[in-house]
């Protein structure tokens, strides 16, 4: 628990101070709540390219260190409003966290998001372990973007957390950050209301659901795509920021944040948000011409629009160069080529109106109606989700609030690709991606009215639901059975593993997804019986290596902390063991 509130608070005041540092850099003096999702971005890039230095981590967790209290030197002065801000965002801080810590308190400890329901952290854990060692990875190899994995490594070198304590630190702190971000689109409201748009914001439904699978990297794309509309949004309607020249580069770190934890495929919802938004304000030129208007009707572009954009383009350029030949590699990625029907851990399509926040399942994967709600339950909250996306989007378009408009329709644009051309399991997360926008866009504009109070409750509701349904696995994590693997493969293995691991922390489809490929028993070494059942070659287990837990077994391996014994002799019998198929177990690749 220590551990992970560790990372948690790490995390957060990293992204804070160097998140508001950027922006003071960009001639912003008020504190801006954009600083949360820069600063994570930033951080990716940062911890990735120290990671692979010498000490392989150690000077990632220095690096960071450094360039926090060179933030915080540096903003002394220079930042308006401070006080005022922390008073507005501690509540919605404490709230997020709180929400994000149900999970923990559901199950009753800490550990592996998701597990049982997404087996993907196993390969993420991995790469992690290899990371920290200065090791290859199949993900390393083809191109995988490991900025998040990067910040784990020098968490658990910086503050000793664990790779799982540094993972589930990330994500909660995702959930944290970006609730927080989203109190820049609510700072006319009153301090309940916008409390209360900011989290709904940040953590809606599918986001949620995501977050219940452990799901970090397509959190932080909803946070980066959320926070790049928003930022275009500042554009538009804050003078100060329209007059810097450099009023485009935070957008571009942005991209950064995304290009190191989505690789490309990050890149389309900036793209095309940015690209509708340009068109919409090249319209509104045309007009103004015709009727000048000043301040918030005013142009996004501001003063010397091509010589932002080149600064902001220069920035990106110079930031993702490193990364080049990584995104061509990971355009041959297994996920792009997908075999089988492509549902990853899907059950089938999933509902578009799941982005809208009121779906009562505990789960995201279930059709209407497969669960404890009817069906008829689903489609009126689905039914009025809409009819408010609908006015809220009229609304945000007829006041000008055209990032907005054109952020949720480059979400609409980036699902319809996926749908049409992709698989159940891109379009998926597509879906989440949006969520937080499409939120925003019922909430923005309608916050203030009496219709919105059903829907702020239906919501909340379900994003609780969703978080009290996650699964917590194991606390700690080692890569001894995936070392393991290649030689369990040409044989049935019985693990004989502690009792609370099995009964308490999800552990049988944990080891399960660890020695895929293979034929596998998992049984407590408590009820063990006297011999290992028929046909089984292998004994994976804890323990000594001086004391087999059966007779007639050899010692193979001793990977810590556990022991590989083989039968002595054949395995006569038909082995009950089921075969753990990668495709069984989760069908696609790790995300």
């Amino acid at each position: 628990m220590l551990g992970t509130y560790a990372a948690v608070l790490a995390v957060c005041a990293a992204a804070l101070a160097i998140g508001q540092a950027a922006i003071a850099l960009c001639g912003q003096r008020r504190w801006s709540w954009l600083s949360p999702p820069l600063g994570l971005a930033l951080l990716c890039a940062i911890c990735w390219g120290t990671v692979r230095l010498p000490g392989h981590g150690t000077i990632s967790a220095l690096s960071v260190i450094a360039l926090v209290l060179a933030a915080v030197l540096f903003l002394r002065g220079r930042v308006e409003d401070a006080g005022e801000a922390l008073r507005i965002g501690a509540p919605v801080a404490v709230l997020s966290l709180l929400a994000a810590s149900l999970p923990f308190l559901a199950e009753g400890h800490f550990g592996i998001l998701g597990t049982s329901l997404n087996p993907d952290m196993s390969q993420h854990l991995l790469t992690a372990a290899r990371l920290a060692h200065g090791e290859a990875s199949q993900l390393l190899r083809q191109g995988y973007p490991l900025g998040p994995h990067s910040i784990v490594v020098a968490l658990d070198k910086g503050l000793g957390v664990g790779l799982v304590g540094g993972f589930t630190g990330l994500t909660v702190a995702v959930a944290v950050l970006t609730p927080l971000a989203a109190l820049a689109a609510f700072a006319d409201l009153p301090p309940l209301r916008r409390t209360i748009g900011a989290l709904l914001v940040g953590i809606p439904y599918l986001v949620a659901s995501y977050f219940a699978q452990g799901d970090f990297k397509e959190t932080m794309q909803a946070l980066f795509v959320l926070a790049f509309a928003l930022c275009l949004r500042e554009g538009t309607i804050n003078p100060t920021w329209r007059a810097s020249p450099l009023r485009f580069v935070p957008p571009a770190l942005l991209a950064i944040g995304s290009v190191y934890t989505y690789s490309f495929p990050g890149l389309a919802w900036l793209a095309a948000s940015a690209a509708i938004w340009a068109m919409v304000e090249l319209a509104r030129g045309k007009s103004q011409r015709a009727a000048p208007t000043t301040g918030p009707e005013a142009s996004g572009f501001g003063p010397s629009p091509l010589r932002a954009l080149t600064l902001a383009l220069v920035a990106f350029a110079v930031l993702a160069a490193p990364e080049v030949g990584r995104m061509l590699d990971f355009r041959r990625f297994e996920t792009f080529a997908p075999k089988g029907p492509g549902l990853g851990n899907l059950f089938g399509q999933i509902s578009p109106f799941e982005a809208l926040g009121i779906w009562p399942s505990g789960d995201f994967r279930l059709a209407p109606g497969a669960g404890a709600m009817p069906a008829l339950g689903y489609y009126l909250g689905a039914a009025f989700a809409a009819i408010l996306l609908a006015y809220g989007l009229a609304l945000c378009w007829r006041r000008r609030q055209t990032a907005i408009v054109s952020g949720l329709t480059a979400c609409v644009l980036a699902y319809a690709a996926a749908r049409l051309g992709g698989t159940p399991y891109t379009a998926a997360k597509a879906i989440e991606i949006a969520a937080p926008l499409a939120a925003l866009t019922i909430l923005l504009p309608l916050l203030r009215r009496p219709v919105t109070s059903l829907y702020v409750l239906a919501a909340g509701a379900c994003s609780l639901l969703a978080l009290a349904n996650t699964p917590v696995g194991p606390s700690t994590y080692t890569p001894a059975l995936a070392d393991l693997r290649p030689l369990l493969a040409s044989g049935s293995t019985l693990v004989l593993a502690p009792h609370g691991l099995l009964a308490e922390q999800h552990g049988v489809p944990y080891l399960a997804w660890e020695l895929r490929g293979g034929r596998v028993c998992i049984e407590a070494g408590s009820e063990a019986g006297s011999a290992p059942p028929p046909g089984v070659r292998f004994v994976v287990a804890e323990g000594p290596p001086a004391r087999p837990p059966f007779p007639r077994l050899r010692l193979r391996r001793v990977v810590s902390p556990y022991v590989l014994w083989e039968r002595v002799g054949p395995a006569r019998g038909r082995s009950p063991c089921p075969l753990i198929a990668v495709r069984q177990a989760r069908q696609g690749a790790p995300r």
